[in-house]
Parts: structure tokens; sequence; C-alpha cells
């Protein structure tokens, strides 16, 4: 973005000008989810790699948002999202 602007070449006698926008990449995930399998009353942690850091992450399960309670921990460390199931249950398959 910083490189962003209106560039000009002058010669004198005439100037020529360009305007230069710089759009930024995608954010993508670079290392996907694992399967895991757990005894019932364990915890279990999922975490995923993104390309960028301090991306607005939201997790799901069976397509309903997952807030931060007393049974998930969410955070994100860098590139690194990770989700931590507490005290799992057979429901949280």
């Amino acid at each position: 973005k910083a490189d962003a602007g209106l560039y000009t070449c002058d010669i004198g006698t005439d100037v020529a000008k360009s305007k230069v926008s710089v759009q930024e990449k995608p954010t993508e995930v670079t290392k996907q989810l694992e399967d895991k399998t757990s005894q019932a009353g364990q915890d279990i942690s999922l975490s995923c790699e993104l390309s960028k850091a301090d991306v607005n992450i939201r997790w799901y399960k069976d397509g309903k948002a997952i807030r931060k309670s007393q049974k998930y921990d969410l955070q994100q460390e860098g590139t690194r999202a990770l989700l931590i199931i507490r005290d799992s249950t057979v429901k949280d398959s």
C-alpha cells in the first residue's frame, strides 16, 4: 500500500502520469486443521496456520458459531489460530 500513488514522468515539455494502486493479497490457510480423536473428559486442541497474522477468525461447529466460554477457548498467536475444547464429551464430536 505504501507504493500506491500518482507517478509522473516529466521531460520538461511533456508529462506522463500513472496512478498506481496496490491491493493486499487475501489471507489463506497455510496449514489445515487435523482430525482428532480423544477420550471423553480430555481437552482437545485444534489449530491452523494462516498466511497473515492478526486476522479476524471465526470458529464454527456444524455451521454454528463458537464463542469463547468455559467450554471453548479461542486463541490467536501470530499466524496460528487455536481452538481448545475443554472437558470433551461425545456431544463435541
